[in-house]
């Protein structure tokens, strides 16, 4: 396990992404990070319906029909989606409602990714391991935004549960000005998104760069 996860590359997963799964994963971020607390819940979403998927399509691969195989796939993903919705109800029935939407959403994401490719072609833990690591690159970026979007567009920070469907364990009431209640609302949250893919590929080509330079001499 140890070595599997020494050779997971993370750039490798990005550029092995389709464009259509970029843009599934952008309206995720920006819907699921107006609260920490709804991107708690969308980041564990996601590793169960991506690992649960997984496994199943991995292990009754020979028993799947060959036509309408994405059918097939599209029920799994919202299966075990339903499956979480129902779950957080009895959790938090409140929280449930709120998140219904976005949690609706990552059937279509885990649809678009490389995940269902890797599940029909390795064994059920590798399939597993690949789609546990591929939902939680995306939840991880979605708690970032997160924590960045909340305490600064709503001066609060919260966590799924309570009475109300989220606990705040902070929150001003304060008013803060213009720019800083922007990155709360979507057009926000895409500005933040574009200028963290143009951080990233800044990064990235000054390192390509400078590898370029270093074999040169």
């Amino acid at each position: 396990m140890q070595n599997k996860m020494k050779s997971f590359d993370f750039r490798s997963y990005w550029k092995n992404i389709s464009s259509i799964s970029y843009l599934s994963v952008a309206g995720l971020l920006v819907i699921a990070t107006a609260r920490f607390a709804y991107a708690i819940v969308a980041a564990v979403a996601l590793i169960w319906v991506y690992c649960l998927s997984s496994l199943i399509i991995s292990l009754c691969q020979k028993f799947l029909p060959q036509f309408g195989k994405s059918i097939v796939y599209a029920f799994l993903a919202s299966f075990f989606s339903g499956s979480f919705i129902l779950l957080l109800w009895f959790f938090s029935p409140l929280c449930a409602i709120e998140t219904f939407f976005l949690i609706s959403l990552i059937p279509m994401l885990y649809i678009a990714s490389d995940n269902i490719n890797s599940a029909e072609k390795c064994k059920p833990a590798d399939a597993v391991f690949s789609s546990f690591f591929s939902s939680l690159v995306i939840g991880i970026l979605m708690l970032i935004f997160a924590l960045i979007r909340e305490p600064l567009g709503f001066l609060s920070l919260s966590f799924p549960g309570g009475d109300q469907g989220i606990t705040l364990l902070f929150s001003s009431d304060s008013d803060g000005f213009f720019p800083i209640h922007l990155i709360a609302a979507s057009c926000g949250a895409l500005l933040l998104l574009g200028y963290f893919l143009g951080v990233y590929e800044y990064f990235i080509k000054n390192k390509e760069l400078n590898k370029k330079f270093k074999e040169k001499k």
